[in-house]
């Protein structure tokens, strides 16, 4: 795995490759977790008319957009975002694709049977690696309702890994799982127990992931790259897969 990253890279360089973006723009008008209410706001501290030359400041959440949780965002997960190793940053990615699935339940869950048939077609999921679960649901962004799929109760569905998943990729020893909802838990958890485990082990997660149909099951070199935010909780984060 690690010779065909180099090789990767060395493709690259030579623009024989391809790169994904796997992030949305950051503006105050994406989808929410309920409850939150400001999110994002930005403003002109200099404009070309005015001083010949144009900047900004701007204010946001951590976790909003595509953002990265740090494994302290919830006990007994320790590293800040800032604290994570940069080697943890960058690592082959493993599409598990739950369309289907997805489809037929918006509570759906990633079980260790759906996982071991993956590795059955694609290998054993690597150290290092970095799981995505593809769920669909990134056809919904950017409309709010759709994305938080809220029922009457103010129960959000839509699908997430399972503990027990998680479990088995704290035994391959990955270093960060992502998706392309807004929680790597399912929507209706009220004990975000997906969250207690795998920061426990150390684990980021990716949430609010775009372009996942552009990427292979397996192949793709993905580089992780949030603001490194000293002692923050997570923080926005450009995504990027390299493809050969």
């Amino acid at each position: 795995m690690a010779k065909s990253n180099a090789q990767l890279i060395a493709r690259l360089a030579e623009d024989r490759v391809r790169v994904v973006d796997l992030s949305y723009a950051i503006h105050g008008k994406l989808p929410r977790w309920p409850g939150d209410k400001r999110v994002f706001e930005a403003k002109a501290n200099a404009t070309i008319q005015k001083h010949g030359y144009f900047t900004r400041s701007f204010w946001m959440l951590e976790h909003y957009g595509t953002h990265l949780d740090a494994p302290a965002h919830f006990p007994p997960g320790k590293k800040t975002v800032d604290q994570i190793p940069p080697e943890k940053l960058v690592g082959p990615a493993m599409v598990i694709d739950v369309r289907k699935e997805a489809k037929k339940d918006a509570d759906y869950r990633l079980t260790s049977e759906r996982v071991r048939r993956w590795e059955g077609k694609h290998g054993r999921i690597p150290r290092g690696a970095i799981v995505l679960l593809r769920t669909g649901w990134a056809a919904r962004w950017p409309n709010e309702r759709r994305y938080r799929n809220m029922d009457s109760r103010g129960v959000m569905h839509f699908p997430g890994f399972s503990v027990e998943s998680v479990k088995l990729f704290i035994r391959r020893k990955v270093s960060g799982i992502g998706i392309d909802t807004m929680n790597v838990d399912y929507g209706a958890s009220r004990d975000f127990a997906v969250h207690t485990v795998s920061h426990g082990a150390g684990f980021y997660h990716l949430e609010n992931l775009a372009n996942l149909a552009a990427l292979p099951e397996s192949g793709a070199l993905l580089i992780v790259a949030p603001i490194k935010l000293q002692g923050g909780s997570g923080g926005p984060a450009r995504v990027f897969a390299i493809l050969s």
